[in-house]
């Protein structure tokens, strides 16, 4: 109750920025500006603490030639490129990045700004994307890993807790260090593929500094402690198995159990959730809750409802039964946690991808749920029913479940729906950029973003007519929009250099905004340019 209780609050409370797969929220210089002289810098503040990748951080100039002037510099959601000035500073250049969000995923992307005014054509990097094959193994480890767990979980406690005398312990046994086995493989491989994944390469295109990323990273260090937890795992499990594990044994295996699933959603989205302590716990305990009802139910199957006598399944049946209702209670619960953590409104389960899969992924739950119920029916009057008619429910439901372990292994790589309602307000947000010319002087100026409210950042350049910086004595901006009646307000510019100034413009309503620009060179020479933006 408390779990779900925290996720409620999460939904109904008030907004907060999202976490996981980070996006750009602000850019200076900003996309589509144009500016009056080549920047010294590229400034990129992101909506999560990053880490930029090694390598994949460039700024190319108007000539396609790569001006990044040393390691970028980041500070929690800021990432600094510094840039020399190329030979040609005047058209466009191309901001490329690639960063690691909270969450460890990799997110690459880029824009432009010019100098002067727009090149006919954009200087072009080499794609940034991922390459299919990295795509498709991050896809198999995270299901590998999952299939691991429905192994080993299960299966271990069938046969430490309910496994009768007269059947044969091997293929539980074999069916739990299968798992374990696929656990590892999976972290190893997880441990590979994110270098490529981190660096947008394809998967054999790994060297040792990658590889060192990883391992120093939050996301490797998590995956070496499953790992080593793994191992201890494997070392005692063996007399458990074997039915004589004593009750100091098992609670050290539970333990470590515990401690092996809590490392999951630390290389996922619960690292960077609105309330990770809560999501991290929701996790742990989905996971926990999957491993112990399909792993149960695929042994139960494939080796007991086959081998053990009617009599014996009609004591064992019931209290798996039980275990398995508490499971399901869990999963669900856990799993609406997760889903509100991540969704944030009801509207992002319809309107994005990540939503999408949430509600696929609940309609198999709910069609297991019904197959389950139907189990437990047939449990309760044992007696008078047919172990086939049990073994096919089963076959049901454990085929429902692997596909529902596809999904999940696609929905931990898909962009939660918080982050990608953010994605869409920064990429709703349009910048606007204009040149105004008079006789005293050209105005070269970019708002962004255009957006209500304020925080609307304004950058102005003044030139002569035939282009060469010139001195300005004093900046005015005023903004109005008369068709609302509403007066001109001032918006004070702070000098940056002789010929720049930046400030910021609010604007509390939408419409066709004037903007007004009076721009004084000497006492007696001042002028005014006029525009007019639209603001959605």
């Amino acid at each position: 109750m408390v779990l779900l209780l925290s996720g409620v609050m999460v939904l109904v409370g008030p907004a907060q920025p999202a976490a996981a797969h980070a996006v750009l929220v602000t850019a200076d210089p900003a996309p589509g500006s144009v500016l009056g002289g080549s920047p010294r810098q590229v400034v990129l503040t992101f909506s999560e603490p990053v880490r930029p990748v090694t390598g994949r951080l460039q700024v190319l100039a108007p000539d396609g030639k790569r001006i990044t002037d040393g390691a970028p510099r980041s500070d929690g959601n800021t990432v600094v490129i510094p840039i020399r000035i190329p030979d040609r500073p005047l058209g466009t250049y191309l901001v490329s990045y690639r960063i690691i969000s909270a969450d460890s995923h990799p997110v690459g992307s880029g824009y432009t700004f010019s100098v002067g005014a727009p090149s006919a054509t954009v200087p072009q990097v080499d794609s940034d994307g991922q390459h299919p094959s990295v795509t498709a193994a991050v896809l198999a480890t995270k299901y590998v890993g999952y299939v691991g767990v429905v192994l080993a979980l299960g299966p271990a406690m069938l046969l430490a807790l309910l496994w009768p005398t007269r059947v044969s312990r091997r293929p539980g046994e074999l069916m739990v260090r299968s798992g374990l086995l696929l656990i590892g493989v999976a972290a190893a491989a997880g441990l590979w593929v994110q270098a490529p994944y981190s660096t947008g390469s394809r998967l054999w295109e790994v060297s040792f500094a990658d590889l060192r990323a990883v391992l120093t990273s939050g996301y490797g260090l998590a995956l070496l402690a499953r790992l080593v937890i793994l191992a201890a795992v494997a070392a005692a499990v063996a007399p458990l198995l074997a039915g004589a594990g004593g009750k100091r044994r098992g609670l050290t295996l539970i333990a470590l159990a515990l401690g092996g699933l809590g490392t999951w959603p630390l290389t996922g989205h619960a690292m960077a959730a609105p309330v990770p302590a809560v999501s991290i716990v929701a996790d742990t305990v989905h996971i926990a809750a999957m491993g112990v009802w399909i792993g149960g139910l695929l042994l139960l199957g494939t080796v007991l409802l086959r081998r053990a006598h009617p009599r014996v399944l009609g004591r064992i049946l019931p209290a798996w039964s039980r275990w398995a209702a508490v499971s399901v209670c869990w999963l669900v619960l856990a799993g609406i946690v997760q889903a509100l953590m991540e969704t944030g409104t009801v509207a992002a389960l319809l309107t994005t991808t990540y939503g999408r899969l949430v509600l696929l992924k609940v309609a198999l739950v709910l069609m297991l749920l019904v197959a389950a119920g139907y189990a437990r029916r047939l449990v309760n009057r044992w007696s008078t029913v047919r172990t086939r008619q049990l073994a096919g429910t089963v076959a049901v439901e454990v085929a429902l479940a692997v596909v529902a372990l596809g999904v999940s292994a696609v929905l931990v790589q898909t962009t939660p729906a918080r982050t990608a309602a953010v994605e869409a307000q920064a990429l709703g947000q349009d910048s606007f950029a204009q040149t105004l010319t008079n006789s005293l002087y050209t105005l070269q100026f970019d708002i962004y973003p255009v957006q209500l409210g304020e925080y609307n950042t304004v950058h102005a350049y003044v030139y002569t007519p035939e282009g060469a910086p010139v001195r300005v004595e004093e900046w005015s901006m005023t903004t109005a929009l008369p068709t609302q009646d509403v007066e001109p307000v001032t918006a004070p510019l702070l000098p940056i250099d002789d010929n720049h100034a930046a400030g910021s413009v609010a604007f509390p309503v939408p419409g066709e905004w004037e903007v007004r620009f009076t721009i004084r060179l000497s006492d007696i020479d001042q002028a005014t340019v006029t525009t007019t933006v639209a603001v959605r």
